[in-house]
């Protein structure tokens, strides 16, 4: 184990060697409190905790994760260690951890390396975690996952049971991984489920990314022409509430259906080109590097507000936008201001990172309930295959649709909702190629 390295040796940092490393262990109460709000508000992952706390399904195994440390991440560490995990922890994002649910964690014996703003340490962080030699894991936009590829490959090959996958952005670079016949070992695309992403990355996206730009700025939305760069499941969430709060909102898109989809949602469709004109706020959530470039911010409004939504801080190109300016100041909490020469102004928000997790607190509690609940029963799929002593397929692996509809149904019960079923009658026509007209 080695020490803090010395750039992060600044302020007021917490440090058990081989236990843990935050910023402040002392904000444990206030992480307490918050962790106790999401877990009222994440029933079927705390109906999960129930239920495997008693079998503890993961005794023996160890987790590495690596993904936000928001108060709804605790509560899947402590169901994970509950359910009789050894649990090492870091942050998928610089930028993304709270401190206190951090201390919190750590204070309750969590093997946590994480602190907001370690952007200089965040490898380092990493590969505490991998020192715990695990045998799953856990990982948000694969940084995880290929160091453990590219610096541990003896790990992967003979000790790593599979792993699993939260988000888009993280997928595609383990498609991608695959197709090149470079995969180690089998990781769950917990992206790929319905209640994952049609819920997670549409509600959860659309809603803590206008919370972030509003904490960011306190800037009005109605009547403001809001630019989003990318109609995916996450650029769709982001524009639909944006329209909700009153702005003319616009859409930039490379695929013709995503555009066209746009367009009948009641978004205008344009290019980056002319949208960088008339915009007012513009939000990336492509996953694509130099979404908003040199040239577009060179024909901006002034007093344009740029920020990002996707995984990591290439879509925005920085170093041009420094290239350009004359000069840079910090406005406020996340708000940076950018002269131009001709002396327009352009707002950076969280130095181009994650603007909900940065600026606000991330999702809300009741839909990472089901994303997280994938998660847990991914690693319990990967544990109860390797228990089993048959092989596992080393590939990208689908979410079975059967636990996409156990973690619907679970949802709905818990907020006292029932749907109907089928009658024996409906079924037998429905599988009857015969009925007709």
């Amino acid at each position: 184990m080695s020490n803090i390295p010395s750039k992060a040796a600044t302020g007021n940092f917490s440090e058990v060697l081989g236990q843990y490393c935050v910023r402040n262990i002392e904000l444990a109460d206030e992480g307490r409190k918050l962790i106790d709000w999401a877990e009222a508000n994440m029933p079927v992952l705390m109906g999960l905790r129930k239920k495997y706390s008693e079998t503890k399904p993961f005794a023996g195994y160890t987790i590495a994760g690596c993904l936000h440390v928001t108060k709804e991440t605790a509560v899947l560490i402590k169901t994970l260690r509950d359910a009789g995990a050894d649990v090492l922890w870091s942050g998928c994002n610089p930028l993304s951890t709270s401190d206190a649910v951090a201390a919190a964690l750590a204070a309750d014996g969590i093997k946590i390396y994480a602190w907001y703003n370690n952007k200089e340490d965040f490898y380092w962080c990493i590969e505490r975690t991998i020192d715990g030699k695990p045998h799953l894991t856990l990982d948000d936009g694969c940084d995880l996952i290929d160091t453990v590829h590219e610096k541990y490959k003896e790990l992967a090959t003979q000790h790593i049971v599979g792993g699993s996958e939260e988000t888009t952005t993280g997928v595609s670079r383990l498609r991608a991984r695959e197709l090149a016949g470079q995969l180690l070992y089998p990781v769950f695309a917990v992206n790929d489920a319905e209640t994952k992403w049609d819920f997670d990355n549409v509600y959860g996206t659309g809603q803590s990314t206008i919370d972030g730009i509003i904490r960011a700025t306190s800037v009005m939305l109605a009547g403001k022409n809001f630019v989003v760069a990318g109609h995916g499941h996450c650029g769709s969430g982001v524009a639909k509430r944006a329209k909700g709060m009153g702005s003319n909102t616009i859409i930039t898109e490379v695929k013709a259906t995503a555009a066209l989809k746009g367009y009948l949602e009641g978004h205008t469709v344009m290019t980056m080109e002319d949208a960088a004109k008339v915009g007012d706020i513009f939000c990336t959530a492509t996953g694509v590097k130099d979404v908003i470039r040199k040239e577009h911010f060179e024909v901006m409004k002034d007093g344009a507000i740029v920020c990002n939504t996707g995984h990591y801080d290439a879509e925005i190109n920085i170093p041009e936008l420094e290239e350009i300016a004359v000069s840079k100041r910090t406005i406020r909490a996340n708000c940076e201001e950018y002269t131009m020469k001709d002396g327009r102004k352009i707002y950076l928000l969280a130095q181009g990172r994650l603007i909900n997790l940065a600026a606000a607190e991330g999702h809300p509690s009741e839909v990472m309930d089901m994303s997280f609940a994938n998660q847990f029963m991914a690693h319990l799929n990967l544990v109860t295959m390797h228990k089993s002593g048959d092989p596992i397929p080393v590939k990208v692996i689908t979410p079975d649709p059967a636990q996409d509809e156990y973690v619907a149904e679970t949802k709905l019960a818990m907020m006292n909702m029932k749907i109907d079923k089928l009658t024996p009658e409906q079924i037998i026509y429905m599988n009857d190629y015969n009925a007709g007209t």
